[in-house]
């Protein structure tokens, strides 16, 4: 987690500015949306499938158990 934080830390203004242009020069302004609109739902279906493992642990197994009877 140190090392994250040092090479953040490290990041200025002008290297923010040349990694979007040599993002928008690899990608096109086209491809930009569509690369975020997939990386949006990663981060939601992880974070469902992280929701769903706490809550299906130990909160409510006769919840799971009707809604299995039920399909």
């Amino acid at each position: 987690m140190m090392c994250l934080n040092v090479l953040l830390g490290m990041v200025g203004p002008w290297q923010v500015v040349i990694i979007v242009v040599l993002v928008l020069l690899l990608f096109g302004g086209k491809k930009i949306p569509e690369l975020m609109k997939g990386l949006g739902q990663g981060m939601k279906e992880f974070k469902k499938a992280t929701r769903d493992d706490d809550v299906g642990g130990n909160a409510n197994p006769q919840k799971e158990i009707d809604s299995k009877s039920s399909e």
